[in-house]
């Protein structure tokens, strides 16, 4: 394909995918201390990235209106999604990974280039649509289905639903969901809203009540039943 005549290092495909996500799948322009926050460095090292990546054309960069990604960034990007989701995927389902083990290994598994290995891959899990963590799959055109979600605090009370995703996947976050016996696919029927701090009191597959914390509830993502 034409969009990938260049070869692309770790570290581009890393700031390529960051760009991506902040930019609200491409949706909107960042600026350069937002990606430096997220990449964990210098606007100063930003800033040589995106000389490098906008002489590739993946991004499009204009002084005081930030930094644009591209169609074809954001092809490149939906590819190293689609990589690191499908490799979660197969570290849950086949080697027995925990779903709060395997992003860091995903992380260092998405920059395998060979698309033959990636299709063979997809095809032996059965073509999944989402990943562990309830994220959509992109297929190998780029398309993948989305679900209407939102956080679980926005739910009102007396109302149920059910956990589609998480926006925090970290290992700490997904720890604290299995404490609670949250996972994927749980239903949720929220009981209250308490004023003094944000928590919810909900229950939980209709048979266990507890309470979660304000950003617990900010990171659960769900859908209206």
């Amino acid at each position: 394909m034409s969009n990938f005549n260049y070869v692309y290092s770790l570290s581009e495909e890393n700031y390529i995918k960051a760009i991506y996500h902040l930019s609200n799948h491409g949706q909107e322009s960042v600026n350069t201390n937002a990606i430096a926050i997220e990449m964990n460095t210098t606007p100063a090292s930003v800033s040589d990235m995106i000389r490098k990546l906008s002489k590739k054309k993946v991004v499009d960069y204009q002084k005081y209106r930030g930094v644009h990604i591209s169609e074809k960034g954001k092809e490149i990007a939906l590819k190293i999604i689609r990589k690191h989701r499908l490799w979660e995927v197969f570290l849950v389902e086949k080697l027995n990974f925990h779903w709060d083990e395997v992003h860091d290994i995903a992380e260092q598994l998405e920059h395998i280039k060979s698309p033959l290995l990636i299709s063979k891959l997809d095809e032996f899990l059965g073509f999944p649509k989402h990943d562990p963590h309830g994220d959509p799959i992109p297929d190998e055109n780029g398309v993948f289905s989305t679900v209407k979600k939102e956080p679980l605090s926005n739910i009102e009370a007396g109302q149920s639903c059910k956990v589609i995703t998480v926006n925090d996947s970290s290992s700490a976050f997904l720890k604290y969901l299995d404490k609670v016996g949250i996972s994927i696919g749980t239903t949720l029927r929220i009981d209250d809203h308490n004023e003094f701090d944000g928590s919810v009191d909900i229950t939980i597959n209709q048979n266990k009540s507890t309470t979660v914390s304000p950003a617990a509830a900010q990171n659960i993502l769900v859908t209206p039943l």
